[in-house]
């Protein structure tokens, strides 16, 4: 059987998705696909706006044979550890032949030119790098100059300021320096670019369908303010019928302001606490929180008032909204870099819990428990073939997870469930 991974958020599951998933299939010859999906939580920096069961099902009734949980230390990270997480798991299950990405460029060959020079860091362009650091340009700028100017060529520029792109570069990178027999291959985005926020006609970005979403405010309505006409579901969500497959239409509008939508601004209040309880030497033991950046949440933490507004606080030319907004969900779920580096020398994540799958596809399960080497998890009581690592890190999860759904709880008014209460989702 030949699998291709495709790495995913489905922030929500949306036509472009659709589209990735069957062009993925046709253009790598491959029998079936799986998913590698974020969890709760994605790698902008902030909540997914509905949460990980809900995607998984709305992917699953689009056709998706499997979905995968990228664990939330890897689904939260920059570009690099957002990849090599999700390359780690496809490749330590033992029979995925490729990887199938969407990029802006489409080019692969200029992603591979690119991902080649930063793994490998050939001298002329580590010297380059340092000059760009010393002179004071920060580092994803600083990297962006000094690869163009060592492979000569002014399109580098366009390249790595679409995110796509740059998390393609950071596929093909970590497929390189594992040393992988994956294959991947690329395909340009459909139509609406990522930072849209319009919608187009049938295919528009997640972005534009989340600022759609938004309309009903980041927080739920007073009691008794009751909804306007204008954003009842009926009204705000029939603007999604095209958008996506019906099945994913209908999954939301039965779950609508009852378990979604979900915003950064809704974690205000957790972040809060958090900061208030941290020092400068504790702030610097998160992921992405350096010297700098510890100093400026501690100087300006009596501004806060909510999530979104502190980031935007906290931004300057050389930290960018999204690199403080994932720093500081970092501090919020507990993500440590002596964590990080911990399972970067185990190779990654070592196990792959599967979120669900659809009755039909389960010899695709079978295929995959018959070949991998790290334990396949269905329920969260299975750990017993886990290191200890591998608890820690599924653990920070539940942790994770558990923390997204008092937020849905305390937001909708409704029954808290446990991580552990949650069962696979079988379409």
């Amino acid at each position: 059987m030949k699998i291709t991974g495709l790495i995913t958020e489905y922030n929500p599951f949306h036509n472009g998705h659709l589209y990735h998933l069957k062009k993925a299939k046709e253009l790598t010859g491959a029998d079936a696909v799986i998913v590698i999906m974020s969890g709760n939580y994605v790698q902008r920096g902030a909540p997914a706006v509905m949460p990980k069961h809900l995607r998984a099902k709305a992917a699953l009734e689009a056709g998706v044979p499997i979905v995968i949980e990228l664990p939330v230390c890897y689904s939260t990270g920059s570009a690099e550890y957002f990849a090599s997480g999700a390359i780690s798991i496809l490749e330590k299950l033992g029979c995925i032949d490729a990887i199938c990405f969407g990029s802006e460029c489409g080019d692969y060959k200029m992603l591979e030119q690119a991902a080649l020079v930063l793994a490998n860091e050939p001298e002329p362009f580590r010297s380059h790098l340092q000059d760009q650091l010393r002179a004071g340009i920060s580092f994803p700028k600083a990297r962006q100059n000094a690869l163009k100017e060592y492979l000569k060529d002014d399109s580098v520029n366009a390249i790595l300021e679409q995110p796509n792109n740059i998390l393609g570069i950071e596929y093909i990178k970590a497929l390189y320096t594992r040393h992988s027999s994956m294959k991947a291959y690329t395909m340009k985005r459909m139509i609406s670019d990522y930072h849209d926020t319009e919608l187009k006609d049938t295919c528009s970005s997640a972005s534009a369908i989340r600022r759609l979403l938004w309309q009903d405010g980041s927080t739920f309505l007073p009691e008794g303010k009751g909804i306007s006409d204008e954003f009842m579901p009926s009204k705000v969500l029939t603007k999604l019928e095209g958008q996506m497959p019906p099945a994913c239409v209908r999954l939301l509008k039965e779950a609508y302001q009852i378990r979604y939508p979900i915003y950064s601004n809704d974690f205000s209040l957790l972040l809060k606490y958090k900061l208030l309880t941290a020092t400068r030497k504790s702030l610097t033991e998160y992921m992405d929180v350096t010297d700098e950046l510890a100093n400026r949440i501690m100087n300006h933490v009596n501004d806060f008032i909510t999530y979104e507004q502190f980031c935007t606080l906290l931004k300057t030319r050389d930290m960018t909204y999204t690199r403080i907004s994932r720093a500081l969900l970092h501090i919020l779920l507990d993500i440590r870099k002596e964590d990080m580096q911990l399972y970067k020398e185990e190779e990654g994540c070592r196990y792959a819990r599967i979120l669900g799958f659809r009755k039909e596809e389960t010899d695709i399960l079978k295929y995959l428990k018959e070949h991998s080497s790290i334990p396949l998890i269905t329920k969260l009581t299975q750990t017993q073939e886990l290191s200890n690592s591998a608890r820690q890190m599924l653990q920070n999860d539940i942790f994770a997870s558990n923390l997204y759904e008092s937020v849905i709880t305390n937001k909708f008014q409704s029954r808290f469930i446990h991580e552990y209460q949650h069962s696979l989702v079988i379409v």
